[in-house]
């Protein structure tokens, strides 16, 4: 798990490819764009992430002497590509958005800039890294806005296997939590650990109150006892205050206690366990709630006026039950011929239009508001491109063209979202650690709007083409018709 060398995890096709590039003597050098097309969830962004694996990836890209022998065995590949490969490195450039950047439909997360057999190698491992973990963070952001804050993830027992599960707790923490109960992650990772004890505990004791002391005992500055393991109201709420009593009466103060509740009707039981902590003189006892939580319950739960000071979200975050996959995707973009100086734009076309890609080697431009620092709109353009913010700035919808706005001069700034990554073969960006990318994660939630941000139907934000790249597109789209 998490080796340095994933190298042999791609797709055969991607190899079979590579040989027939390799045997009709095709080295141009492309461009590949990685992006998604619809946000997930039914939200109007998505979160960035698993850049930090990708660069590990790229770092160790080679085959070894075991992995040669295994591709010979398949009886597919000439012994000259077999050479090739046990000589391979990645030589190219990559440019990507940072993790933890806020991001939307059709924008190039990471572009490719590399001959075509490298650049045709890296596409599976690109896309399984930042379409799950991008996925992860995109749903833990969605969840801990609904909560307003105190989510922490504990879905490993039900991940889908223990990469998804550890990896997705990273992804988890840097999209909103604020800790997890992964373990490993946690030593991986430098994320916080958190976690307080199950029903097994309790039910190992000859009866509630025992198992609530001697809890409180061995953890008394971090003493969250589970309270629903028989009678939430009758049994568990009643023994944990008098637990905190009798440390209350021994000058026992802990930085952290309350209660966990795990089922039941958690409106209805926060509201009743808070009425007896507070009249007991805990009001400072928090109440954790669990049992198959998301963004639309918990909403609903706040609505309820539901008492709950923190939340356990596993399943439905660690899996993003609601929509299991990302949907990122990994075009060829454009082709620049050895001895050529200039790329030559390739676009897919589609019966879909919103299958019909950007062509081009591009860029993006984040256009935000000054007075408010809110996005006001992306542009992506080709390279080379470049605005002077003192002067107006027309914008359009691609697809609905009509659809029209100006930015007055002066009243923006722009910031280029793409950023190198690796060029020439050699890495030039240092990856922050995962508490830091947690931080600029929730500016880049800051910049949104709150209609943005909204769980049902909310607004989305204008991804504009720069008016070069429009007629680009459209010259090549009318091109393809003749």
């Amino acid at each position: 798990m998490f080796s340095s060398n994933l190298t042999m995890m791609t797709d055969l096709y991607e190899l079979t490819m590579m040989q027939g590039y390799f045997l009709n003597g095709n080295n141009d050098t492309v461009v590949f764009d990685m992006f998604y097309r619809t946000n997930p969830s039914g939200s109007a962004y998505a979160i960035t992430c698993g850049l930090a694996q990708v660069i590990d990836y790229v770092k160790n890209l080679s085959f070894s002497y075991d992995d040669i022998d295994y591709l010979r065995s398949l009886h597919i590949f000439r012994e000259d590509f077999l050479s090739y490969l046990a000589g391979f490195h990645f030589s190219g450039d990559i440019y990507a958005i940072p993790e933890g950047t806020v991001v939307f439909p059709k924008e190039p997360l990471i572009k490719v800039i590399a001959p075509i057999m490298e650049a045709q190698l890296v596409e599976t491992a690109i896309l399984n890294i930042v379409n799950h973990q991008s996925l992860i963070a995109t749903k833990a952001s969605r969840v801990d806005y609904a909560a307003g804050g105190g989510v922490m993830e504990f879905g490993l027992r039900r991940a889908q296997g223990p990469d998804a599960g550890t990896l997705g707790a990273r992804a988890a923490v840097i999209g909103g939590c604020t800790g997890t109960s992964n373990v490993l992650a946690g030593e991986l990772f430098g994320i916080p650990v958190q976690g307080t004890h199950a029903h097994s505990w309790i039910m190992s004791f000859p009866d509630e109150y025992t198992a609530f002391k001697t809890y409180a005992d061995m953890y008394p500055d971090a003493c969250i006892l589970l309270v629903d393991t028989y009678d939430t109201l009758k049994s568990g709420v009643p023994n944990a205050i008098r637990v905190f009593e009798e440390m209350r009466a021994r000058d026992i103060h802990p930085k952290l206690y309350g209660i966990r509740l795990d089922s039941g009707d958690l409106a209805y039981l926060s509201k009743k366990a808070r009425a007896m902590l507070d009249k007991a003189g805990f009001t400072d006892a928090i109440i954790s709630a669990s049992s198959d939580l998301d963004e639309y319950l918990i909403n609903s739960l706040r609505t309820q006026g539901a008492a709950i000071t923190s939340w356990g979200v596993g399943t439905n975050l660690i899996t993003s039950a609601d929509n299991p996959a990302f949907g990122g995707v990994y075009k060829l973009a454009a082709i620049k011929k050895s001895g050529e100086a200039e790329f030559t734009a390739k676009i897919k076309i589609s019966e879909n239009p919103e299958k019909i890609t950007n062509p081009g080697n591009k860029t993006i431009f984040r256009i935000y508001d000054n007075e408010t620092r809110k996005i006001k709109a992306d542009l992506i353009c080709l390279v080379g491109e470049h605005y002077d913010i003192s002067r107006d700035l027309r914008i359009f919808d691609p697809i609905s063209t009509w659809k029209k706005s100006t930015i007055p001069g002066g009243t923006y700034h722009i910031r280029e979202l793409l950023v190198p990554i690796f060029l020439n073969g050699q890495c030039v960006y240092e990856s922050p650690d995962t508490m830091s990318i947690k931080a600029v994660c929730q500016q880049e939630l800051n910049t949104l709007w709150d209609e943005n941000r909204r769980l049902m139907n909310p607004q989305t934000v204008y991804v504009d083409l720069s008016q070069p790249l429009f007629d680009l597109k459209r010259r090549l789209l009318e091109d393809e018709k003749q």
